[in-house]
């Protein structure tokens, strides 16, 4: 039972945080950070289209998908370290946010719109045939 001293500020939530689950998100957000570092260094960005991000965001929902489907009731462990972490270090919401806006920035409001609805829509299908491989 956390102290009740702390029940009304800040302190509560990080009273009922295990350093353990800390470090496997640190450690899955780590490498999944470093590859998605590595994808954008591989992944040229031809034509003002951030393919790097796109990609990268597209491998986390897959991995995500197998994920949750070889592990329908995983371990707080394996979830914290690999779906919170690793996909959540590898995929990136705020750089496709912000490509996005620098699209429309430039007045390519064609791309910037492709470009979210592809990301969307192909996310949830790289992510649903991920799981559905895994769950046959």
């Amino acid at each position: 039972m956390p102290d009740l001293a702390l029940v009304n500020g800040a302190g509560f939530f990080f009273a009922m945080l295990h350093w353990t689950s800390v470090l496997l998100v640190f450690l899955g957000g780590g490498a999944g950070s470093v590859l998605r570092f590595l994808i954008s260094v591989w992944v040229p960005y031809p034509g003002g289209f951030p393919w790097a991000t796109f990609w990268a965001n597209m491998l986390g929902c897959a991995l995500a998908g197998v994920l949750s489907g070889l592990w329908s009731q995983p371990s707080e462990g394996i979830r914290l370290a690999w779906l919170v972490g690793f996909c959540g270090g590898l995929s990136t919401f705020s750089a496709f946010s912000k490509e996005t806006l620098q699209m429309v920035q430039k007045g390519a409001w064609p791309m910037a719109l492709g470009y979210v609805g592809i990301s969307v829509v192909a996310g949830l299908l790289v992510l649903w045939a991920g799981y559905r491989w895994t769950v046959r």
